[in-house]
């Protein structure tokens, strides 16, 4: 059990954490320097965590063996000073799943060179432990982009949402916001345990993450030889 939970859970947290991370660099360098002044651009998880969505949650759906995902404490951006406010709004929303690619790439080459520099050998224990948060690192990286590019609030894609839309639908929109984790709770477990062909994340998450997962192993076939 604490094996299967911590090639999960570490994965998930280091991803989580440095997602947070890029959505407050990115408005500090675009001119919102809040997340610095709360020091909240600090690698260190305890200054992220959410115990149940970065802790209990994911420790639930990797023991159900279902798809893995989780949240941290969202950093604080105000969007007022953005030098561009709905144009870097987009920008700091699009930071954080864009770190979570890079981050899935890196996990890619790291693990081909694992494989690689075992040259066709079994892995020892340590190894193995490795490889597995490799892997499932590549996963969560990439579910936990697709996850929170999902157009809606509160995530990072109704962020982007918002600052395409004209000023007054962008503020009605902004106001669901507030509705963000029930409205999550509702889509994720409710609706699906009644309607499981609304399920959003087996018919629009899934597809594509597997889809994409497959490419980025591809990479790490490639290395590994």
């Amino acid at each position: 059990m604490i094996y299967g939970a911590a090639i999960w859970i570490i994965p998930l947290v280091i991803a989580i954490v440095f997602h947070e991370v890029a959505h407050g660099l990115a408005a500090r360098a675009l001119g919102d320097p809040t997340a610095a002044e709360r020091k909240r651009l600090s690698l260190n998880p305890i200054r992220h965590v959410d115990p149940i969505g970065t802790l209990v949650l994911p420790l639930i759906l990797a023991l159900t063996k279902m798809p893995v995902f989780g949240w941290a404490k969202p950093v604080p951006v105000n969007f007022a000073r953005l030098r561009n406010p709905r144009r870097d709004m987009m920008l700091v929303a699009l930071a954080g799943p864009g770190m979570n690619f890079v981050l899935a790439l890196v996990g890619a080459v790291l693990l081909g060179l694992l494989l690689l520099g075992a040259g066709g050998e079994r892995l020892g224990d340590i190894g193995a432990f490795v490889a597995r948060n490799l892997f499932n690192f590549i996963g969560v990286n990439i579910f936990l982009a697709l996850f929170n590019l999902l157009p809606l609030p509160p995530f990072d894609g109704g962020h982007v949402v918002q600052g395409l839309l004209p000023p007054a639908a962008a503020a009605r929109w902004a106001s669901f916001s507030r509705f963000g984790f029930p409205l999550l709770f509702i889509l994720l477990l409710i609706v699906p345990s009644i309607w499981p062909s609304a399920d959003i994340v087996a018919q629009l998450i899934v597809p594509p993450w597997q889809a994409v997962t497959q490419w980025y192993l591809g990479i790490t076939a490639a290395i590994a030889g």
